[in-house]
């Protein structure tokens, strides 16, 4: 019947989250492998490709099914609400969470991987003694382009290792910066969709005060405030800002 249905649409969003959550276990292990390594192999790229784009269409896939799950549910609740109802509405909730909570982990890896390779180019900077702020790396981070990057670095008697690793590192936030660009309207839409869910505002807002501290922290070590120029860098912090606008909405009709 209805609730069959129902339930196999559940479980195939449940295991979309769990795809999810096992592939970015592996990319957190594919950032680790390129950050151990001076310049990473191509192999390593290509996995880290395929499995960028695999999560990318299981939160694709999972964010339509849940939102599809959303809109019957709004329209049944004009008719009538029946304990079926309910049921459905608490199932659809605890995999918005879930969903909400895999998605975070996501981007927090991502984040953290930007710090840390950013970090290696700094430290490549020092042993040249062509010392950067923070703030002076991310506007030469900001052109995105890996020649014009190491244009300014040349001519201080770099050697060709150091150049190269410099090199890679850049690439390796462009490539990011592009992954976190496309997964910003999914960030917008997971937003979206938990706005009207009270019992999960808790969870989402330790989770954010998580992540802030993450970038405070980091900004601290620098002793100075970073200003968020680049557009990927304000993607990076949209989604953790955006729940925060969408948390104060959902509080302030009780308050």
């Amino acid at each position: 019947g209805f609730m069959d249905e129902f339930f196999s649409e559940i479980e195939a969003i449940r295991n979309n989250i769990d795809k999810i959550d096992e592939n970015v276990t592996e990319v957190k292990k594919l950032y680790s492998v390129i950050l151990s390594a001076p310049t990473s192999d191509q192999k390593t790229q290509e996995d880290l490709e395929a499995i960028t784009n695999d999560i990318k269409k299981l939160a694709n896939g999972a964010r339509n099914k849940l939102k599809t799950i959303e809109r019957n549910l709004e329209s049944e609740e004009q008719e009538r609400v029946s304990a079926d109802t309910r049921i459905r509405k608490s199932q659809h909730a605890v995999l918005s969470r879930k969903f909400v909570e895999v998605m975070t982990k996501y981007n927090e890896a991502q984040v953290d991987f930007r710090e840390r390779s950013k970090g290696r180019i700094q430290r490549q900077l020092e042993i040249t003694g062509k010392a950067t702020t923070d703030e002076e790396l991310e506007e030469m981070l900001e052109g995105g382009n890996a020649a014009v990057f190491t244009a300014g670095i040349i001519d201080s008697g770099i050697s060709k290792q150091a150049l190269n690793e410099i090199e890679a590192r850049h690439k390796d936030i462009v490539r990011l910066e592009s992954s976190i660009k496309e997964l910003h309207d999914m960030f917008v839409d997971i937003a979206m969709l938990v706005e009207s869910q009270g019992d999960l505002v808790e969870n989402i807002e330790q989770n954010i005060a998580k992540s802030v501290d993450h970038i405070e922290a980091a900004k601290e070590q620098t002793k100075k405030a970073v200003r968020y120029q680049t557009k990927a860098r304000k993607v990076m912090s949209f989604f953790f800002s955006f729940l925060s606008s969408h948390i104060n909405l959902v509080k302030s009709p009780s308050g």
